[in-house]
């Protein structure tokens, strides 16, 4: 199976190495993602939009003819994936939500941080949740530091669209780590508008993997294997 591979904010595909080998030695192609405007911290980000992070997804969709792909996305990473399912719902075998998930019509990421310039720099972790941090000890954060690229403006700000009702078709999983799978289902019954559209998903399986918010640094290996389980239900 052909999986592509969506970092989150202040990410580049190379956030997924410590993730893609263990995938790849089960016999799946990984391609995982560099965004427009992730490539450098050079690079001018300041006009790149959420569409342009969402048409980048689908191109690499496209590129794939020989038949379905799995998405992988994590934290923002997620609703850019849900936005080439709904672009794309027949070429999406499943979606697979690291720490995110699914959302509706005009929804945004995030425009709680604040910009820069046309761009989102890596805060300082005092900025995060305590569940965010969990397992990120100094080692790790002072390597994502390192790595991290600020995230267009746009991008997180910008309002999701959707067109296409067939995107609730898709089969998802969810891999929960901040917060375990109970609470979301709680959540999705109280009607919490975090995650009506994840409610609203006809096929969602979910799996809990206790950790902080970025998995793919404190626990790759199982959660290649969580993944590797997820798409062995495709």
């Amino acid at each position: 199976m052909d999986i592509i591979m969506i970092p989150g904010f202040w990410l580049d595909g190379a956030s997924w190495a410590a993730v893609v080998p263990h995938l790849e030695r089960a016999g799946h192609t990984c391609f995982p993602l560099t965004l427009p405007g992730m490539d450098s911290l050079d690079a001018d980000r300041s006009e790149i939009t959420l569409a342009d992070h969402i048409d980048a997804v689908v191109a690499e969709i496209d590129a794939h003819p020989g038949g379905p792909v799995v998405l992988v996305g994590h934290s923002g990473g997620g609703l850019i994936a849900y936005g080439a399912v709904d672009a794309r719902p027949d070429r999406v075998a499943r979606v697979i939500y690291v720490d995110s998930g699914p959302a509706g019509e005009g929804a945004i990421i995030n425009d709680e941080y604040p910009a820069v310039g046309g761009e989102l720099p890596l805060p300082d972790w005092s900025m995060f949740e305590d569940e965010d941090l969990v397992d990120l000890d100094d080692a790790l954060r002072a390597e994502f530091r390192r790595a991290a690229i600020p995230t267009p403006a746009h991008v997180a700000q910008d309002p999701l669209h959707l067109t296409d009702e067939r995107r609730r078709d898709v089969p998802a999983t969810v891999i929960a780590c901040e917060f375990p799978s109970s609470q979301l289902r709680d959540w999705i019954a109280q009607g919490h508008p975090f995650v009506q559209e994840l409610g609203q998903l006809r096929k969602v399986e979910y799996r809990d993997l206790p950790t902080g918010h970025w998995p793919q640094f404190t626990r790759p290996e199982d959660l290649a294997t969580t993944i590797l389980e997820s798409v062995g239900q495709s």
